[in-house]
């Protein structure tokens, strides 16, 4: 998958944060564990202490370290990493098999959209029925697989600022990254577009229709259609 292709970073600095992000987030550094010393890390990557410093800090502010005075940065545990932070998810996609990846998605996903779709059901405006009407039209007239992608998108985010809760709005920007390699990752079905069109269709209708459960049920649906896809191409992962 494109995501398993690292980003070229410009910078020493970012360069720093992405390869310790990495280290830390794949399991190679383990919670508990300290980073290598400063003058071992300035020697490797032949920067100055305030370049790695500053590259610290970064990784502390992403939850994954805590610096302390006379002892180093040391790795926190992981569930108190800053999980939905763009950096620590992309890096989480990158180290880990992409079926394992796509189950633990699923399991937010099923928690979280359905509940989002009954709440829309019923808070959606007009213009925001729109929006998601016309996500829809543009999955109906996608050429192919891979045009497919930018509008099913949008239909989940444009779903997830219908309920208007800004947190839940907010929980489907922070997601956007994981849901696009998701939907990529499914979109490998041969009839892939052939299947998702009835599936969201059938959330839209419930919307469309202010009916919550019908709404709740669709979104359910389409997951649960979701997975089989996906283990149709990768095979079953119990998680």
């Amino acid at each position: 998958m494109d995501y398993r292709h690292l980003q070229n970073r410009k910078s020493m600095h970012a360069r720093i944060v992405q390869e310790l992000g990495i280290e830390i987030v794949s399991g190679k550094l383990k919670p508990g564990e300290r980073l290598p010393a400063e003058p071992m890390l300035c020697e490797t990557y032949g920067v100055s202490r305030p370049v790695l410093r500053e590259a610290t800090r970064v990784l502390v502010a992403k939850g994954l370290v805590v610096s302390k005075p006379r002892v180093g940065s040391i790795v926190r545990p992981r569930e108190e990493w800053h999980m939905l932070d763009p950096d620590v998810l992309y890096w989480t996609i990158s180290s880990v098999p992409e079926s394992a990846f796509f189950h633990s998605l699923l399991a937010v996903r099923r928690i979280i959209e359905p509940a989002a779709a009954a709440l829309a059901a019923t808070a959606a405006t007009e213009e925001d029925l729109k929006r998601i009407g016309s996500a829809f039209e543009r999955m109906e007239h996608a050429p192919t697989a891979g045009d497919l992608l930018a509008p099913d998108l949008e239909f989940h985010r444009a779903i997830m600022a219908a309920t208007h809760n800004d947190m839940l709005a907010y929980i489907g920007n922070m997601l956007s990254l994981a849901l696009s390699e998701s939907i990529k990752l499914t979109s490998r079905h041969p009839d892939t577009h052939a299947l998702s069109l009835p599936r969201h269709k059938a959330i839209l209708t419930a919307l469309q229709n202010r009916d919550p459960l019908g709404a709740r049920h669709a979104s359910l649906v389409q997951l649960e259609n979701a997975r089989a896809d996906a283990d149709s191409v990768l095979g079953p992962v119990h998680i």
